[in-house]
């Protein structure tokens, strides 16, 4: 984008603090025009999050979610796991990942321009980790 003169497009919020790049303020559903950050991403998901049932399949879209404060154009990082793990070693260490990147991870996520999860979220996250079956199914 820096190569051509009055050109747009779109990268990650860490991509574009870590290089300097402008970003712009984009209008919201709720009508105000936001600028991407930490907290109006974070605000996006939970306008999403407060939503979503206990059985949700967690690939939505955080697109022009809810609030006053969300950023329009925010996405999620999935990562997809299976509900029968069939190697109970690593399925145990996969959801221990897992529950450490929900526990601990939201720390690091800030100091590297990443965004935390909204806390609503994160327990329904651990609730479902907690129907994960470690081991073969029969």
């Amino acid at each position: 984008m820096k190569q051509t003169p009055g050109a747009l497009g779109y990268v990650e919020l860490a991509y574009a603090r870590q290089n300097a790049q402008p970003a712009a303020a984009i209008r919201n559903a709720s009508g105000n025009f936001i600028e991407p950050s930490i907290a109006s991403i974070t605000a996006a998901a939970a306008g999403v999050a407060d939503t979503l049932a206990a059985d949700t399949d967690y690939r939505i879209s955080i697109v022009n979610a809810p609030g006053a404060d969300a950023y329009p154009i925010s996405s999620f990082t999935w990562i997809l796991v299976y509900q029968q793990q069939r190697d109970a070693a690593k399925g145990r260490k996969l959801v221990d990942f897992v529950r450490w990147a929900l526990a601990k991870g939201d720390s690091a996520a800030v100091a590297l321009d990443y965004t935390p999860l909204p806390e609503s979220l994160e327990q329904q996250i651990e609730t479902r980790l907690g129907s994960i079956k470690l081991g073969a199914s029969q």
